[in-house]
């Protein structure tokens, strides 16, 4: 076979072998969470935890004036907490924990890449109306952050802190 018929074969089969790799969503897509197991992978402000072990649901406001309410959780250290964020905007919003370090690079990425694609079990994309859950156990002490880091968002102020207590 030559080169050109193989290649020619090759781009005939492109949309066929596209379409049996896992789903790749765009950053402003709703991502469902529910049918795949959590991917567990520790983080300076802690880690990813089946929804069945939440032991509080914390609801979390999101408004297109850039508010998120409430602004400031506070945590004790091996707490886990369902975040519910609850769009009440027109607008996609999003709710994405860390530090606050990690959480300005994203939202420098975002400006520069808008429709870039990934999903974390540390963030959660919702739609206007609708609402996402991140399930997260708080292990380790400290001060973070949450904030929707879709372009221009987080410049406007659309951010809250989380203090995690340490264990007595």
């Amino acid at each position: 076979m030559t080169n050109r018929r193989h290649f020619q074969l090759s781009l005939l089969a492109l949309p066929w072998a596209l379409s049996s790799l896992p789903t790749a969503h765009a950053h402003g897509e709703q991502h469902g969470k529910a049918a795949a197991p959590v991917v567990k992978e520790q983080k300076p402000w802690g880690i990813a935890a089946e929804p069945r072990a939440a032991t509080r649901t914390v609801d979390i406001r999101m408004t297109d004036d850039m508010k998120l309410s409430p602004n400031h959780l506070d945590v004790r250290q091996g707490e886990t907490l369902r975040l519910r964020a609850i769009n009440k905007g027109k607008v996609m919003h999003e709710i994405v924990i860390g530090t606050g370090p990690e959480l300005q690079a994203h939202a420098d990425m975002m400006k520069k890449h808008p429709g870039m694609q990934h999903e974390e079990p540390y963030m959660a994309h919702v739609p206007p109306g609708k609402t996402g859950d991140i399930t997260w156990t708080f292990n380790r002490a400290g001060d973070f952050e949450f904030a929707c880091l879709i372009a221009g968002h987080f410049e406007a102020g659309m951010r809250g802190t989380i203090r995690v207590k340490a264990k007595a």
